[in-house]
């Protein structure tokens, strides 16, 4: 019989609170280098849309990693007082960083297809990047407030889902955005990329340690970097030595940010804001699944704090030019796995606050090899996705299983989705619709519908089918009416570019925020099909086949909850 993971280890409110442990070394590394992977990653996206790279790191870096700086000194504070109110001495802070899912979402279908908007209107390069910084800046200042609106919710919803629902759809996240995309670049530099993840997979989950216990992660960006500017040394194997970077120090564009002349630009902003705030929900349900994540690896904090938090540090990082949105990092049991306290989140703080604001990121940005760095989300990934199993009782790992599925959708479209997004397709004239498959055409459809606002739906149907298992088939009716209504206006399963929402029906000249009648026919087959599923599940419940809900007679080792037997 396993104690459950929530039951303390000390509760002596006198014990002194070790705040800065041997762990918080690795977990530093993890925590920093996965922030500084993010910024690169931000960077990269833009300058692959020929946005001016000088351009982002003076005006959107510094905010964006101030949010970072703020969010993290919060949750530092916040472990000092988790630790006092129980008595803990060994409490885990939360870690905070940019949200993955944003920074594709934001730069892929607001900040890129905006500065390229700006330059087709016959802006110059500097005049549609500000365009496009202004653009970015609405929809991170109001992805903070409405996160700020929602914050109060939070406790309450994560006390009425099931961890088959919440940690299903984090463990989805982590396969698929923080594991699967990274390991693309990774094998695209084998030699480096396979040094830097074996190294860091031994160290940090087999637990073997390094020589003279250097940290994994650092022991990965030493020797995976030094074999990637090793075979940059030799002609013909596609490394090259990366261009002299001059370092803008203490950049000062950002500030202009407080001048608020982004506020004339609202009406450029308006058309992406349904773009973008769907991602401010969806770091909102994460926050939530990152907080009962923290929960079950022993570390209970309230979760209108932690949203609260994420809106602040969000709020803050807009006011002052930042273009990503930052949120919890669904890592906690991860960095509590390597020992860290609450010290490797003030050590983030200060150095991705400092590399922004002090301007030394754009040297970091030029000469870390990505490849030494992005191992360390491919076993953050993996360290979640065990522990979505490992929380939840045995009868709803189904119900986790099935919440990968709308998040493989996403994986499965996240390419073609890029292909058919090149200049050259583009203006080929080469889409989706000119394909002569019909049932390719379909397919692609139908992945693209199942694979917006995957989160959401991987949270519903786990939800619904974990339920389902403990007989409670009015409440899976319930859900499934709810994601009839999401998806009527797009919250999930939106059919258009960008994962829009709309209005389902509305009068022409409110133009695209009706949605157009090619893509209405399938989104009202989406929601009668969750409809007619929800009266089917009601009708189901009153049968006497239902029978009672499944006795627990088997105790779980990591929860101690108890279920039936398994046959």
């Amino acid at each position: 019989m396993g104690n459950r993971v929530l039951e303390p280890a000390n509760t002596d409110s006198t014990t002194k609170y070790d705040w800065l442990a041997p762990g918080d070394i690795n977990a530093f590394f993890g925590l920093m280098l996965d922030n500084i992977a993010g910024l690169i990653l931000m960077v990269g996206l833009l300058a692959g849309f020929g946005f001016p790279v000088e351009f982002a790191v003076s005006a959107m870096v510094p905010g964006t990693a101030l949010g970072v700086l703020i969010g993290d000194l919060l949750f530092f504070y916040y472990a000092f007082r988790l630790a006092r109110q129980t008595g803990r001495n060994d409490v885990t802070a939360m870690p905070l960083g940019l949200d993955t899912p944003s920074t594709f979402g934001i730069v892929l279908f607001v900040l890129g297809p905006s500065y390229l908007q700006g330059l087709e209107m016959g802006l110059d390069q500097t005049a549609a990047a500000y365009r496009t910084w202004h653009i970015g800046i609405w929809c991170i200042v109001l992805s903070g407030v409405l996160k700020l609106m929602l914050s109060p919710l939070t406790d309450w919803v994560r006390r009425s889902v099931p961890r088959a629902g919440l940690l299903g759809s984090l463990g989805a996240i982590a396969l698929v955005l923080i594991s699967f995309l990274p390991l693309l670049e990774i094998m695209g530099h084998p030699l480096p990329g396979m040094l830097a993840l074996v190294i860091v997979l031994v160290t940090l989950v087999a637990r073997i340690p390094l020589p003279g216990r250097t940290p994994g992660t650092l022991g990965a960006l030493v020797i995976a970097g030094a074999a990637y500017y090793l075979m940059c040394m030799f002609d013909g194997t596609g490394y090259h030595f990366p261009e002299p970077m001059e370092v803008m120090w203490f950049p000062s564009q950002w500030l202009e940010a407080w001048q608020f002349g982004w506020l004339e630009n609202f009406g450029d902003a308006l058309p992406y804001l349904p773009i973008a705030l769907p991602f401010a929900i969806v770091t909102v349900v994460g926050g939530i699944d990152c907080t009962e994540s923290a929960a079950a690896a022993g570390d209970d904090y309230d979760t209108r704090t932690v949203i609260g938090v994420e809106a602040v540090a969000t709020l803050i990082a807009g006011l002052s030019g930042g273009v990503i949105q930052t949120t919890p990092y669904i890592g906690h049991p991860a960095y509590k796995a390597m020992g860290g306290r609450a010290g490797y989140t003030l050590g983030t703080a200060l150095l991705v606050g400092s590399a922004g604001l002090v301007g030394y990121f754009g040297w970091l940005n030029a000469y870390i090899p990505a490849p030494a760095v992005y191992p360390i989300l491919v076993f953050i990934g993996l360290e979640i996705t065990a522990q979505s199993f490992l929380a939840t009782p045995k009868r709803h790992y189904t119900a986790v299983a099935i919440a990968c599925f709308p998040a493989l959708a996403f994986l499965a479209i996240n390419l073609p989705g890029r292909l058919f997004g090149d200049p050259a397709l583009l203006s080929a004239g080469i889409n989706i619709d000119t394909l002569a498959d019909e049932g390719l055409k379909d397919n692609l459809r139908t992945l693209g519908m199942l694979s917006s606002g995957f989160v959401l739906t991987s949270l519903l149907w786990a939800w619904a089918l974990a339920s389902c298992i403990d007989r409670k088939l009015v409440l899976a009716g319930k859900i499934f009416l709810l994601a009839a209504v999401l998806t009527l206006f797009g919250v999930m399963h939106s059919p258009l570019a960008g994962n829009r929402l709309f209005l389902p029906f509305g009068p022409e000249s409110w133009g695209d925020l009706v949605l157009d009648a090619g893509n209405r026919k399938m989104v009202l087959e989406f929601v009668c099909g969750y409809v007619v599923v929800s009266v089917m599940l009601f009708a189901w419940s009153f049968l006497p086949t239902v029978g009672p809900p499944i006795e627990d007679d088997e105790t779980d080792e990591a929860t101690g909850h108890h279920f039936g037997s398994e046959e």
